[in-house]
C-alpha cells in the first residue's frame, strides 16, 4: 500500500512540475488599488490553492481534536465501568435474617361486626 501512495504522489508532483513549466508567465496580479504585484503565474496558483485549502485544514484538525478528545473520555468512562464490574464482591455477613414486615391484620375481612 505504501508503495502505490508513493506512485500517486510521484506521478502527482510530475503532473504539477511539467504544468508549471508550461505556464511559466509572468502575471500582474493587482492585489490593491495602486498596489501589483508581478510573480508567476504557478505561484499564484498555488497561492490560491493555500488560500482555500488552510481553512479546511484547520477546521479539519480541529474536529478531529475534538472528536479525539470525546472518544478518550468515553474510553476512560467505559474502562471504569469495566473495573467497577469486574470488582470482587465481599460475600454478606453470616446474620440472622431480619423480619422487619410486620403481621398482616387478620380482622380486616371479617365478617363479625362488634
Amino acid at each position: 500500500m505504501g508503495i502505490l501512495r508513493t506512485i500517486i504522489w510521484v506521478l502527482l508532483t510530475a503532473v504539477l512540475v511539467i504544468f508549471a513549466m508550461a505556464n511559466w508567465q509572468v502575471v500582474t496580479v493587482t492585489i490593491w488599488p495602486g498596489w501589483e504585484a508581478e510573480t508567476k503565474l504557478p505561484v499564484v496558483i498555488f497561492a490560491s490553492f493555500l488560500i482555500g485549502s488552510v481553512p479546511m485544514w484547520v477546521a479539519l484538525r480541529t474536529t478531529r481534536w475534538s472528536l479525539k478528545r470525546r472518544l478518550d473520555a468515553s474510553e476512560r468512562q467505559a474502562a471504569d465501568l469495566r473495573a467497577l464490574a469486574n470488582r470482587p464482591v465481599a460475600p454478606a455477613p453470616a446474620t440472622e435474617p431480619v423480619n422487619d414486615i410486620p403481621p398482616a391484620p387478620t380482622d380486616l375481612f371479617s365478617t363479625d361486626k362488634p
